[in-house]
């Protein structure tokens, strides 16, 4: 089974009982057995889970630590054999200190323990009072080097380290453990080392690790659960990794706290699973995280790999560490089941919690600003805009509108012009008209018609041949009039192509391709309708009138318009008769496969199974298969219209421009990419 360069991870909380540790093995036990079943390959419990955390003084007991080992070795035993790696925590006695400790456990065996660092002895908490710091490894008598176990149960390099015996087993014990399962590496922190100016997870990070572990016994105040959310969210933002946040709940001591559950998992800054609070039973979350995404962005990110406090260098920081294998991951099947939410549109925020205007609002700001910047700088006495009643012109000029009114310019300025040809419609051209006077713009219409017949009796082509010769003439004589017309003002020509025409290359060569600002440059299609929906909804719902409609109505009317380049004849009914996404495939497919190829390196192969969960039932594999192959043969195929585009503003993620974001030759083979969607 193919794992796409995912892992599944959980995080359990069971209902605990204070200072029971062999009652809380049960309970670890069922959960373990439960995340067996979900083919789980790292499963996280709460801080000391084992004996619970709210012991207080009792944690100096011989009985509840001998105890809490006892349990350990029950938990130990129940593994052997499976495939799940299993952390938990307990209080552990080495060297006549009590440290507050992750025990990792696999196959039967302790793997290694990480204590925790940061000891918080402020408001609620007394930690100190009970245990020592585990920095005692890092520095100090304690500090020994990694070493290689003689009974083969761990792989170990130099680093910072020192053994011990727990539950019956030699193992090492340091903060700075680094544990691989398949092609994942993950380290530990414990609660309130993420709650400090600088997290143990940081250099955790930077020395390999993908995924971060917490063992957490966070009580819960009012706010306190989204102060702790953002915590989270940046960690794992800011270190490119998966975070496992497993807290503490229903079981501990409510003598003065209460404790509700709030595990979290992130991914780089995105949440993919939160537990339910103020549950009176376990809980457990899953999430499937995409290591070899993690994996990727480090790579592009340069700065990621040499920032650490001595200036050495991570590779010198690396060496601190201890490795340990841990074996395989889990056989877990994703196809049959996926633990995250794949975003059918990636550019446009869906779900309850989606900011959609914040991002429109934002998208529309960049573009404005960068537009107004150039007009001012070139002392531009207008903007010239092909208006050919489509999404694209639209919010060309919606932008060029809004940037007039930052800069307190007259819309006069703006000189729109629609350019009939042989395949316009009746209703793109009566919107382009009234959307124009609506908007209080100069306006000129010019039909191309005469030119290009003309055209084609110099070049000798036979009008009655539609082919690019016959559609291309005519992007071409557009392009023509539109510079002729900023020379003839002194200003300059706004473009009008986004993101997705650009990667399909869906535009004609030093035609619509080319202008002199190009306001849509990196806004993909399925972003583009929602601008214009954005706009015509909150910027111009009011406001002048044509033929009876606002500007607000007659982009309403353009976003529900099929999308074409109108460049073949149009129906006897005068409709659209050439319709783009017939011809080359779904726009929010494309967008898709750009989105997955350009942020995150995805094979073909990947880009299909993401697509598949993404989309669900509504396209058959086949389909898609079909539209993928388009897709990487065009964007390769391409690739020479993107290495000359005009200067136009970045405003997300994704930026196709040859001086910014994509630099790639345009000679280079698709054939790799081809050979793999063939094997499918």
């Amino acid at each position: 089974m193919k794992n796409y360069g995912l892992i599944r991870v959980a995080a359990a909380t069971p209902v605990v009982k204070v200072a029971d540790p062999e009652a809380n093995a049960k309970a670890i036990i069922s959960m373990i057995d439960d995340a067996e079943e979900n083919k789980v390959s790292i499963l996280v419990f709460p801080e000391l889970s084992v004996s619970g955390y709210t012991c207080g003084d009792l944690f100096g007991s011989k009985s509840l630590a001998e105890g809490s080992e006892k349990a350990v070795r029950a938990v130990m035993d129940h593994t052997r054999g499976l495939e799940i790696t299993v952390v938990v925590g307990a209080p552990v006695r080495c060297h006549d200190r009590l440290y507050n400790c992750a025990v990792v456990i696999r196959n039967g065996l302790v793997k290694g323990i990480v204590p925790k660092i940061y000891l918080p002895t402020y408001n609620e908490f007394y930690e100190s009072r009970w245990f020592a710091s585990g920095s005692d490894f890092l520095t100090g008598d304690l500090c020994g080097a990694g070493r290689f176990l003689d009974d083969g149960t761990a792989y170990v390099r130099e680093g910072f380290c020192s053994e011990t015996v727990y539950a019956g087993k030699r193992c090492n014990i340091s903060p700075n453990l680094l544990f691989k399962v398949g092609e994942a590496s993950f380290a530990v922190e414990i609660c309130e080392d993420l709650w400090t100016p600088v997290p143990p997870s940081s250099f955790h990070s930077v020395a390999g690790a993908q995924i971060i572990l917490n063992l957490s016994a966070s009580n819960e105040v009012l706010l306190k659960h989204s102060y702790r959310r953002s915590l989270v969210c940046e960690q794992s933002a800011h270190t490119l990794s998966g975070y496992v946040y497993c807290s503490g709940g229903y079981g501990e001591s409510s003598q003065d706290l209460v404790y509700d559950a709030s595990s979290l998992i992130y991914e780089n800054g995105a949440l993919l699973a939160e537990a339910q609070r103020f549950m009176t039973g376990p809980e457990m979350i899953f999430a499937d995280i995409d290591v070899e995404k993690l994996s990727f962005l480090r790579q592009k990110r340069s700065s990621f790999h040499y920032v650490t406090p001595d200036g050495k260098g991570s590779s010198f920081y690396g060496r601190m560490y201890s490795r340990l294998d841990l074996g395989k991951a889990a056989s877990t099947d994703f196809t049959q089941q996926l633990f995250r939410r794949i975003e059918p549109h990636p550019f446009v925020p869906e779900g309850k919690d989606a900011d959609l205007e914040g991002r429109c609002r934002e998208v529309i700001s960049i573009q404005v600003l960068g537009l107004a910047r150039r007009l001012e700088h070139v002392k531009a006495r207008s903007a010239v805009i092909g208006i050919s009643g489509g999404l694209d012109s639209t919010l060309a000029l919606i932008v060029t509108v809004m940037a007039f009114d930052k800069l307190n310019w007259p819309r006069n300025g703006i000189i729109g012009v629609t350019m009939p040809g042989l395949g316009t419609s009746s209703r793109t051209k009566g919107n382009a008209g009234a959307l124009m006077a609506a908007l209080g713009i100069t306006t000129k219409e010019i039909s191309v018609v005469p030119a290009v017949e003309q055209h084609f009796s110099d070049i000798g082509h036979d009008p009655s041949v539609i082919d690019s010769v016959y559609e291309n003439a005519q992007a071409r004589e557009r392009t023509q009039i539109l510079m002729d017309i900023s020379n003839q003002t002194g200003g300059i020509v706004v473009g009008t192509g986004d993101l997705s025409e650009l990667a399909l290359g869906w535009c004609t060569y030093n035609g619509d391709h080319m202008s002199m600002y190009a306001v849509n440059a990196s806004v993909p299609k399925t972003l583009v309708r929602e601008l214009c929906r954005f706009c015509a909804e909150n910027v111009f719902k009011d406001g002048l009138k044509s033929c009876g409609r606002t500007a607000g109505e007659i982009i309403l009317d353009i976003v529900d318009t099929p999308i074409s380049p109108e460049l073949t004849p149009a129906g006897r009914d005068g409709k659209i008769a050439q319709l783009t996404e017939d011809l080359i495939g779904p726009y929010e497919l494309h967008d898709f496969f750009l989105y997955h190829f350009f942020r995150f390196g995805c094979s073909p192969a990947k880009i299909l199974f993401l697509a598949e969960n993404a989309f669900g039932s509504r396209y058959e594999k086949e389909t898609l298969l079909k539209w993928l192959k388009v897709f990487f043969k065009r964007f390769f195929s391409q690739q020479f219209k993107r290495s000359c585009l005009p200067d136009g503003p970045k405003v997300g993620s994704v930026s196709l421009s040859p001086r910014g974001d994509w630099r790639m030759p345009s000679d280079a083979a698709a054939q790799l990419w081809l050979a793999e969607l063939e094997s499918l």
